[in-house]
């Protein structure tokens, strides 16, 4: 049976009339959105969703926004861009049974387990090892740069599971216990003093095969839903106009009474700001006919340079004042600076944030890459190990 927009409407308009928000907080709230299969729409009944297009979550979305609900997207971003289309594509109804709920209420916050010291750009070369015993995987490595593995529960681990194979085909992923014996996070300081990222080291870690998402050995392709996913949730999130990094730089010239060069820079960056939230609603259409797609690269390269050129305007405005940053004690923040709560946020504090941007996933580089290859067809780069046994391809 077809679900109509107005069904999803009049279920989203009863959700807020039978359960207040403020009163019974997030957690319970998104339960009770989850339970009535407005989560994730398109998911099956029982699972977050009524089997309904994913075009109508936009109405969902929209709805509950204009009544000031926070998006579930705000608390767990790495869980619900990322984790839930990635578990829904290849976990097992076990697992997305078990998964799903608890990471859209926010009760389970999620992290992703890629990067390692000598696999940043290139992730297929990745070192951590994974050795099957069983119905258990054996994990030892290192991963870093991982966003809230202070606070989570879950990560999606890509390791390696077969070292004579090529890199991009001897890897397995796995949905990984960050509270499992040889798990142990430690803090990485950012210049604004906070410590959002992490790095993690696995010591013979114990991960049940009923964990492992795909099959064993298809990990790149797994991981190619995921890191879809990221760069569409990083760069995809479709403000008002006139909101979020522009509404800063709209507020600093306001109270600077700043000269008229500076109103031409100004109107210069609203409309690229503009360009790009007409893009990302462009992307956002394609994303909801599925998993996305290399045009989420095109929104993620634009907003994190864009946004580092909103932040320049905005300390360049406030001239000396831009160089007092008051507080750089170290700090593990519970949310993603990329979509964290800004509202105590210096326009200094996001000018240094900022400079993430253009590496966290995916450098701008890897982004160009991408967008040559896959979007306009122009040729790849030469890759000589590409066809080598990973155990052959020269180290350090």
């Amino acid at each position: 049976m077809t679900i109509s927009e107005q069904e999803i409407r009049s279920a989203t308009i009863s959700l807020l009339d039978e359960v207040d928000f403020q009163e019974v907080g997030g957690i319970s709230f998104r339960g009770e959105q989850y339970d009535r299969g407005l989560a994730f729409v398109h998911h099956p009944t029982g699972l977050g969703g009524r089997g309904a297009s994913p075009a109508l979550q936009g109405i969902v979305d929209e709805i509950l926004a204009d009544a000031n609900v926070p998006a579930a997207f705000a608390s767990n971003p790495i869980g619900v861009g990322m984790g839930a289309p990635t578990v829904m594509t290849y976990g097992s109804l076990e697992l997305q049974r078990r998964l799903l709920r608890p990471l859209f209420t926010g009760e389970e916050i999620w992290c992703q387990l890629f990067s390692e010291p000598g696999a940043g750009s290139d992730v297929a070369s990745l070192a951590t090892r994974a050795v099957r015993d069983g119905d258990e995987w054996i994990v030892s490595g290192q991963k870093v740069w991982t966003t809230l593995a202070h606070v989570a529960r879950w990560g999606m681990l890509v390791a390696r599971s077969d070292p004579d194979a090529p890199k991009h085909r001897g890897l397995t992923y796995f949905v990984l216990d960050m509270q499992a014996a040889g798990v142990e996070v430690r803090p990485l300081r950012q210049i604004t003093g906070e410590a959002e990222f992490n790095e993690v080291y696995l010591t013979e870690v114990h991960i049940s095969d009923s964990m492992r998402l795909g099959e064993v050995g298809n990990g790149w392709s797994v991981a190619i839903t995921t890191l879809m996913n990221e760069r569409a949730s990083i760069g995809g999130l479709v403000l008002p106009r006139s909101g979020g990094a522009i509404a800063e730089a709209l507020h600093t010239f306001g109270m600077r009474g700043s000269p008229v060069d500076s109103l031409d820079q100004l109107m210069q960056l609203w409309c690229g700001s503009e360009a790009l939230r007409l893009t990302s609603l462009r992307a956002a259409a394609q994303r909801q006919q599925g998993n996305p797609g290399p045009e989420g690269s095109v929104v993620k390269l634009a907003n994190a340079e864009l946004n580092q050129k909103i932040y320049e305007f905005c300390v360049d405005t406030q001239q000396e004042d831009s160089l007092f940053y008051p507080d750089y004690t170290m700090r593990r923040p519970e949310f993603a600076g990329v979509h964290g709560d800004t509202s105590q946020r210096t326009a200094t504090q996001a000018f240094l944030r900022s400079r993430a941007n253009t590496i966290e996933g995916g450098t701008s580089e890897v982004m160009r890459n991408i967008l040559g290859e896959r979007v306009l067809g122009l040729a790849g780069e030469p890759r000589s190990d590409k066809e080598l046994p990973w155990s052959q391809i020269p180290k350090g």
